[in-house]
Parts: C-alpha cells; sequence; structure tokens
C-alpha cells in the first residue's frame, strides 16, 4: 500500500496538510510554501514500464505517487490525457543532452504544465465539494496568460489577473 505523503511549510510553523488541503489552500497559514515530506521514487520497473511512454503517462503516474488515494489513478490519468494533448518534444543536442520542450503548450510557457493540472485538480475536489473559489493573480509576466488559459471554463473557480500597468508587453497580455 502506497504511503500518504504530507505537505509541511517551508516555514515551518504550520500543521502538516494533506495535498488536497495544500493544493486548495495555496499557501501555509505561517505564509510558507507547502512542500512534500518526501519524494517518492518510482521504482525501476515503474521506469521501465513508462519507457517508451507520452508525456501524459509519465505525468499521471508521478501525479499519482504525490496524491495518493486522494484522487483515484483513473482520475488523474484521465485528467493528463485531457490536459497534455499538445506535443512536447524531446531534442537531441549531444550524446548525454536532451531539451524537453516546455515551451510548446497553449500559451508557450513552461507555466503551462503546472497550472493546467492545478486547475484540472482543483476543479475535481470543487466539485467533489459543492463549493466555488476566486483566485487572484497578480503578474507582469506570461504567469497570467497560463493561469488565465488553464483555469478557462471551470465552472467552480473565477481568476482575476491583475498586470502592472505599462509593464507587460501585448503579447504576454493576450496570450
Amino acid at each position: 500500500m502506497q504511503e500518504e505523503i504530507q505537505y509541511y511549510s517551508t516555514n515551518l510553523r504550520a500543521p502538516a496538510v494533506s495535498f488536497r488541503d495544500a493544493l486548495l489552500k495555496g499557501l501555509a497559514p505561517d505564509g510558507g510554501l507547502y512542500m512534500p515530506s518526501h519524494i517518492p521514487q518510482l521504482t525501476a520497473g515503474e521506469l521501465e514500464s513508462l519507457s517508451g511512454q507520452g508525456y501524459p503517462a509519465l505525468a499521471s503516474e508521478i501525479m499519482n505517487k504525490l496524491i495518493g488515494r486522494e484522487i483515484h489513478k483513473e482520475k488523474i490519468s484521465e485528467i493528463c490525457s485531457n490536459i497534455y494533448k499538445f506535443s512536447i518534444p524531446i531534442e537531441f543536442v549531444n550524446e548525454h543532452f536532451y531539451i524537453m520542450r516546455l515551451d510548446q503548450g497553449p500559451t508557450a510557457s513552461f507555466k503551462d504544465f503546472a497550472a493546467l493540472l492545478m486547475g484540472r485538480l482543483m476543479q475535481h475536489f470543487l466539485i467533489i465539494d459543492n463549493k466555488h473559489i476566486t483566485i487572484l493573480v497578480a503578474t507582469s509576466g506570461d504567469t497570467g496568460s497560463a493561469v488565465a488559459n488553464a483555469f478557462f471554463g471551470l465552472r467552480n473557480i473565477r481568476v482575476i489577473i491583475l498586470f502592472p500597468a505599462g509593464e507587460v508587453t501585448d503579447l504576454q497580455r493576450n496570450r
């Protein structure tokens, strides 16, 4: 059986919480960020089974380890398959190095990867709890467009994005 991971505050002055609570709270009550109590390892067999699989399968397996029993493995797989539909090329550099292209998401930001998953996981828990939340984002860069895209159309989440006047390019604001 998989051990449940608790999430602790980086300021170490708040109680540890579940994945669900860490995700929905955002910041710990002491102002810290939530971190997993430990990083689960993939076994050699799990790594072998993922060889040749696409990004959605890999993301699903890793998230399943971090989330544990809080969401069914099949639901995590469904979420990852639905959100990571874009190409994620791995480019050869030399015999020891490759580059994973994290600029291929809907807004061309590496933040698409986390924001898409975060939105769908939050939505999953909010539907179960029959709750609605509002998220306030302040940004001077590509975070705003990644979050706006990722949370667009999620019925239990309203997002307000603040951009500083004159500090964001039209491309970033409109992405």
